[in-house]
């Protein structure tokens, strides 16, 4: 007798099925059951209380979506096999399960060069492998080799299944309701014109209201100004353990974490070597936070100081402003962190961050939102809309910041982000 189709509760959409028994063979691997200790938006608790749910949650609410809008083009007429659905259920399920722990400052500090899709990849195959061609159409779809180019626009795109999740469940969990988009209409508005996703021109206003709701998570949670300050104080905590370890000295580390404190695994090594693929699908946010708490008693005084500052929330004072900061305001926080905590100026230097952001909602440039007229013509949704911003929402906004421990005096002539 076969095995009936899984219902799971998920507190965004309800109940959720798998359409596919089997599928709960590849949720059950243990590299995949590691998304549920990988925290969907790292830091952010520390600003949104309620901002702790996983990538789990994330990877199974993109399938419900995706079999909503695979229902939706099949009742428009767009031959899906079932083989098609399979493949494409697939690939947004495993579209994350490249991501390391705290990724974005994990991919700036103890992996260097490998982005999480090309992790991604490598991970797929050797689920592939294992499950016996089981994840081959996913593969390909993923990867955008499948013929059929508009599933893998439904993967991976500006209006993919992912970050329509992403946008209603984080603005969920963090109470942020400018996130709160309306994916049911979005997908019923999907359709497709030579091989690729468009969108019903009637749909037009809701793709708006999605590409400002994306600017205004980005500016009110993704790059919150107290988010970044942990972000960076938790890369430069990694940065300065692996430093320690690298040269010789006595780091303690969970067995997972300490490949990546002791060896520059890069994109090269990822590529070549099975075994760091299984570190890396070892590691989780428990090491990390577990180093980090054991690191506040090291005697180093940097590494210590900044794990302390970290785990009780002592989080770094920062200034962002539109234009860069010189070497003079950098160099006058530098000096006044070494003579306040007795440190040398390169020691100084892991307490004074520094560095840009950008947010840009929208591209224009390549692999545009297109918006299906009545006519049978295609236009970029920049081009379509009559709103005034939507074509300024397509212009990068990059701002710059500077950051220091709160102690330190302010820094003359501060000028207010």
């Amino acid at each position: 007798m076969a095995a009936s189709p899984k219902l799971l509760n998920d507190p965004v959409y309800g109940f959720i099925q798998l359409r596919y028994a089997d599928f709960t063979r590849v949720l059950d691997h243990p590299w995949v059951q590691r998304l549920r200790r990988i925290s969907q938006l790292g830091l952010s608790h520390l600003v949104y209380p309620g901002a702790v749910h996983n990538r789990f949650h994330h990877a199974i609410g993109a399938l419900f979506l995706m079999q909503e809008a695979l229902d939706s083009l099949r009742e428009k007429g767009i031959s899906i096999t079932e083989e098609e659905y399979r493949g494409a259920c697939l690939a947004i399920l495993l579209h994350d399960v490249g991501h390391g722990p705290f990724s974005h400052a994990l991919e700036h500090s103890i992996v260097s060069g490998v982005h999480h899709e090309e992790i991604s990849t490598l991970i797929m195959n050797e689920l592939n492998a294992q499950f016996h061609g089981m994840l081959d159409v996913a593969i390909e779809i993923f990867n955008d080799h499948h013929p059929k180019g508009f599933l893998h626009d439904l993967v991976s795109s500006q209006l993919d299944m992912d970050r329509m999740d992403y946008l209603r469940r984080d603005s969920f969990f963090t109470g942020v309701s400018e996130g709160m988009i309306s994916s049911e209409r979005i997908i019923r508005m999907l359709n497709v014109h030579e091989g690729r996703l468009v969108v019903d021109e009637k749909g037009i206003y809701s793709i708006e209201k999605f590409i400002i709701s994306r600017r205004l998570m980005y500016w009110q949670v993704y790059l919150h100004k107290t988010v970044l300050a942990a972000e960076w104080m938790m890369m430069r905590i990694l940065e300065r353990a692996g430093e320690l370890a690298r040269r010789g000295e006595d780091v303690w580390s969970t067995p997972a974490l300490a490949p990546f404190l002791k060896e520059d695994l890069d994109r090269a090594r990822f590529m070549a070597d099975p075994e760091v693929l299984g570190s890396f699908c070892a590691l989780d946010d428990n090491d990390v936070i577990c180093c980090i708490k054991a690191w506040q008693d090291h005697p180093d005084p940097v590494l210590s100081q900044l794990c302390q500052r970290l785990i009780h929330r002592r989080l770094f004072k920062i200034e962002l402003r539109d234009a860069p900061f010189d070497q003079d305001d950098i160099a006058e926080r530098l000096e006044a962190v070494s003579k306040a905590f007795g440190l040398s100026m390169e020691d100084a230097s892991y307490f004074v961050l520094h560095d840009r952001i950008n947010n840009r909602a929208y591209s224009t440039a390549s692999n545009g939102i297109a918006i299906l007229s009545k006519n049978g013509t295609v236009r970029d949704v920049a081009a379509a809309s009559d709103h005034l911003n939507l074509s300024a929402l397509s212009m990068p906004v990059e701002r710059h910041f500077l950051a220091w421990p709160k102690e330190i005096p302010p820094r003359p002539n501060a000028v207010k982000g």
